[in-house]
């Protein structure tokens, strides 16, 4: 995600909770799963039915960052193969480049390269993982995480906050100012009901002040379509 701050702030990478792994909640787990499969990060995630209403923008994105641009190509032109609606199609940045996509459950996702020129073949490896959730107060939301025992890696001010992971995480937690995350999507802001999403925790449950709910998860399970967040 870029930012415009110059300074950012770091800590200790040891924490006492951390994100441990991220269930969509999905109209149709069967599908999802194919899809997810296809896009290749069935992995990485976990599905649960949930028919829970939701308009709009629910809040967050999941970000993967790759090592080339045409694995940029590679990931959202398998979405896209999937069923994917493109957001924002693939194109140069001063970040780097990257593009956005809408799966057909309705998460967001945006796939990304610092790289700044197109060299090699894709590989269809993902170097991190990011769950950008967007919040009303970023620097309010940190303290909240923080007093729920997570470690701050980077804070940039009140525009961006990423929390450290712990060794067995296989996405990333980091805070985004909800209108400027849906900027960045290409989406409105506005939207209502469930966020479709929670998040598995290394403690005990909790819903934090946006309202995303966190479980107990002890550890990830491959994407399926009866594949649950509880433990």
């Amino acid at each position: 995600m870029t930012t415009t701050a110059s300074t950012a702030s770091t800590a200790s990478t040891a924490s006492t909770t951390s994100l441990a792994s991220v269930t969509l909640e999905v109209a149709d787990p069967g599908a999802a799963h194919r899809f997810y499969t296809a896009f290749g990060v069935d992995t990485r995630i976990r599905l649960r039915a949930s028919e829970e209403h939701s308009t709009g923008f629910r809040g967050f994105t999941l970000a993967l960052t790759v090592s080339r641009q045409a694995t940029v190509d590679s990931f959202l032109g398998a979405a896209v193969g999937a069923g994917a609606t493109v957001l924002k199609p693939a194109e140069k940045s001063l970040w780097g480049y990257g593009g956005v996509v809408r799966a057909p459950d309705g998460t967001i996702w945006k796939v990304a390269t610092p790289a700044k020129k197109d060299t090699g073949p894709a590989t269809r490896e993902i170097d991190e993982m990011v769950l950008l959730l967007g919040v009303e107060d970023v620097k309010a939301s940190k303290q909240f995480y923080v007093g729920r025992g997570l470690t701050v890696a980077k804070s940039f001010g009140g525009k961006y906050a990423e929390f450290a992971s712990g060794e067995d995480s296989p996405v990333k937690l980091a805070l985004y100012k909800r209108r400027g995350l849906a900027k960045d999507l290409g989406v409105p802001a506005e939207g209502t009901g469930s966020h479709r999403i929670v998040l598995g925790s290394t403690a005990d449950p909790f819903t934090d002040p946006d309202g995303f709910a966190w479980e107990a998860a002890a550890s990830l399970a491959p994407a399926s379509p009866t594949a649950s967040a509880r433990s």
